[in-house]
């Protein structure tokens, strides 16, 4: 879902979980706080502009290898999927994070 000019938007039951600007130069995804102090203390994230008293970091593509952001970005849907109704949770279909870019 494209909102915010061209910013694209990932959601789960209308949550987000991640966002790219349009370049896909940075990329944007919740994570654990201890994920969070982990990334951003050791440089391969910043805090998220706007959202991370949320626990959201950003990063660049290059900052994490192709595996690793894959796996995050599964991590930031499982976190906001964990939030919703049992009944919600079980009409979701499995995320696959290979349909990202």
């Amino acid at each position: 879902m494209v909102q915010w000019g061209d910013d694209q938007i990932y959601k789960i039951a209308g949550k987000m979980f991640a966002a790219t600007d349009k370049a896909c130069a940075h990329i944007s995804f919740k994570c654990s706080d201890e994920a969070f102090h982990v990334l951003v203390e050791s440089g391969v994230a910043v805090p998220a502009p706007y959202l991370a008293r949320a626990k959201w970091v950003q990063v660049t593509p290059e900052a994490l290898p192709e595996d690793e952001l894959r796996q995050r970005i599964t991590q930031a849907y499982a976190i906001v999927r964990s939030k919703l109704t049992r009944k919600l949770q079980a009409a979701l279909p499995p995320f696959e994070a290979g349909s990202l870019p």
